[in-house]
Parts: C-alpha cells; sequence; structure tokens
C-alpha cells in the first residue's frame, strides 16, 4: 500500500511539473542584403552634409528571438498563461536583448483571455495581408534619424509597455473575434491612458475581413486600420491568396495632415517542387507620411520562399521604396556651444529618398 501511495505521489509530480515547464521556442534569420539607398537636399547646414548616400552588402539579422511561454491550471476553467520573448541581433551589430511581446495572464472559458505586460497594440490583430519578409518586412518607420536611410511606410502596431489587451471567447462558434486593450502610458510616455478594439471576421470560407482603432498607442493620436484577404484556392483552382489593408492616421500635433496608408499584396504557391515553395508580391503606398503635408512614399516588392523543412526557410527578395518631401532629423554636436560642450540639436529638413535593396537569407525556427 505505502508503495502505491509513493507511486502515485511521485506521478502527481511529475504531472505537475510537466505543466509548469515552458516551451522554449525562436528563430534565427540572417541575411545578406545588397543596400543602395541615397538621401537628396537642397537644404545645406554649415559644417553638416545634408545628403546622404550608401552602396553596400550588409549582413542582417531579420527578427532574430527567443521566448518562453506556457501555461497552468488555476482551476478546472482557468488557466494561467505567460510568455517571456526578447529579441536579438544574430549578425552581433546590437549586443543583448530587447522586450518583445511579454506578458503574464488568464485564460477562461467564459471571460476570455487577458494578457498584462508588454503587448502588440490591436492593430496587429487584423494585420494577415503583409508577406513582406526579411528587409522588406518594415511598416512602421515613418521617418529618417540621423545617419540612416531606410524605407519608409505608415505608421504600423507597435508593442505597447504598461497594457492589458483581452481577447474575447467566440461563442456558439460566432465568426467574430474581439479584442480590446488599455495602456497606462501614451505613445509619447506620459501618464495618459490609451487603448484600442479590433474585430476580425473569419468564418473558415476563405475570406477574412478585419476592422481596428487605436488612440495614443502607436502614435500621438488615433488610427483607424481596415483589412480584407481571400483565399482563391478556396474557390478555384488557383493556390493565390490576396489582401488589402488601408488605415488613416490622425497626429495630434499642429499642422499635421492625415496620414493615409494603402497595401496589396498576394502570394502564390508553387507546386512543382519538392517541398513547399511560394512566390509574393507586395505595393505599399502612404500619403502625407508621419502627418507632413505633402510627404509620400512608395514602395514595391517581389519575393520567394523554399521550404527545406518546415522551420528552415530560403529566403530571396528585390524591393524599392522612394519616398518624397520627406522629413529628416539629424542629431548634431551645437556648434553655438561652449568648447567642450555635450549639447546636441536637432537639424529637422526636407528632402528625397531612394532605397533599392536586393537580399537573400535564412531563416531557422525552433
Amino acid at each position: 500500500m505505502k508503495k502505491l501511495l509513493l507511486a502515485s505521489a511521485v506521478a502527481a509530480l511529475s504531472v505537475s511539473a510537466a505543466n509548469a515547464a515552458p516551451t522554449i521556442y525562436g528563430k534565427a534569420f540572417v541575411a545578406a542584403d545588397y543596400v543602395n539607398a541615397d538621401f537628396d537636399t537642397d537644404v545645406v547646414f554649415p559644417g553638416y552634409a545634408g545628403n546622404y548616400d550608401e552602396d553596400t552588402v550588409e549582413i542582417n539579422s531579420h527578427a532574430s528571438r527567443i521566448g518562453f511561454k506556457g501555461s497552468e491550471a488555476m482551476t478546472a476553467n482557468t488557466d494561467v498563461i505567460y510568455q517571456l520573448e526578447y529579441g536579438t541581433s544574430v549578425d552581433g551589430d546590437k549586443n543583448g536583448f530587447t522586450n518583445r511581446d511579454t506578458f503574464l495572464g488568464v485564460v477562461n472559458k467564459q471571460f476570455g483571455e487577458f494578457r498584462v505586460g508588454k503587448n502588440q497594440s490591436s492593430l496587429a490583430r487584423i494585420d494577415n495581408v503583409v508577406v513582406n519578409q526579411g528587409y522588406w518586412d518594415n511598416l512602421g518607420t515613418t521617418q529618417y534619424e540621423n545617419e540612416v536611410v531606410e524605407a519608409l511606410n505608415m505608421a504600423d502596431s507597435n508593442r505597447i509597455p504598461s497594457s492589458i489587451i483581452w481577447t474575447a471567447p467566440k461563442y456558439n462558434g460566432m465568426p467574430l473575434q474581439l479584442s480590446a486593450m488599455y495602456s497606462s502610458d501614451d505613445a509619447n510616455g506620459n501618464d495618459n491612458a490609451g487603448f484600442g478594439v479590433a474585430a476580425m471576421f473569419d468564418q473558415g470560407t476563405g475570406f477574412t475581413a478585419g476592422l481596428a482603432y487605436d488612440k495614443d498607442q502607436n502614435i500621438a493620436g488615433d488610427i483607424i486600420r481596415g483589412t480584407a484577404t481571400v483565399d482563391l484556392g478556396k474557390y478555384m483552382a488557383a493556390p493565390v491568396m490576396l489582401g488589402a489593408l488601408y488605415q488613416v492616421a490622425d497626429y495630434d500635433y499642429a499642422g499635421s495632415e492625415k496620414e493615409k496608408g494603402l497595401v496589396i499584396s498576394g502570394e502564390m504557391g508553387l507546386t512543382n517542387f519538392a517541398r513547399p515553395a511560394s512566390v509574393y508580391a507586395q505595393y505599399n503606398n502612404t500619403d502625407n507620411l508621419a502627418g507632413v503635408n505633402d510627404a509620400k512614399s512608395n514602395q514595391f516588392v517581389v519575393g520567394g520562399k523554399y521550404m527545406f523543412k518546415d522551420n528552415i526557410i530560403m529566403h530571396a527578395y528585390a524591393g524599392m521604396n522612394k519616398a518624397d518631401d520627406i522629413n529628416r532629423k539629424l542629431t548634431v554636436k551645437d556648434i553655438s556651444a561652449p568648447a567642450g560642450s555635450d549639447k546636441t540639436v536637432d537639424l529637422i529638413y526636407k528632402g528625397d529618398a531612394e532605397v533599392f535593396v536586393v537580399g537573400t537569407g535564412l531563416e531557422y525556427k525552433f
């Protein structure tokens, strides 16, 4: 009898330990990117070059990360969930780790899921349109800073610190996923609340539609976004997924214009390979970039993926981004300050930019 009780206790402890053990996951994505970029302006600052150009091959790490996640039952209907995810640069350009999605939460069958920590904003809950990979997975950079010239596009979803996001349970198979978010700090880091909501419609028939809104989370102001996708393979013999995203961002600062962004994408599976493969194309257009009147950008990218295994993916892509009448901020030493001073000033001026990139890389998921 004692042996039976001991065996039962050991088994119970083993089950408990298994439930509490986290899943370790992540990915390493390293690429060689040929980058040809330039910024041209007619503005001249004494002692500083306003123009910039780059023509080089870069070794880059794209969204590489490591994470720990898991869950454990609290009651018959409620589980604790957790995730600690950190980004890292496999190429070594940046040392250490940066927080990505990190949260502690609960899931209840009647009340839904609550995550508290640093979470992607509600805008991300409906973004199933972007297909770009590697260098061109770049929504969110709206203006240049210092010596870096990057592809510019509309404001995008960020990870919001000090936030709580609720996901409603699905009732009676209703094909609508609802989310709501609150954050205690606004987009400027002030102690002002931000919030957002999202709804995604998906019946599993190959068509989805989403609508999201947030205020003082991704920008100082509000954003409304709509998305739609259609899987043509559900309706005809064509393994093609099409998507469209439209967004309006209204910045709070004086004199700003409403930023209007559009994304159109398509991805087609290839059937004449031994392993799964696909090709894709994506077009981005943004007017009044970062709320600046008449600033605009256009971007077109093509690419492809080949899966040696489900977790080992080869990437290749090429694209161009053109931005006109956009603001650039250059932080420089204040030449009017006394000798030995570390005082700096921000020089903000307009110009035109063009970025052309061809790249190839390997992604390993674990």
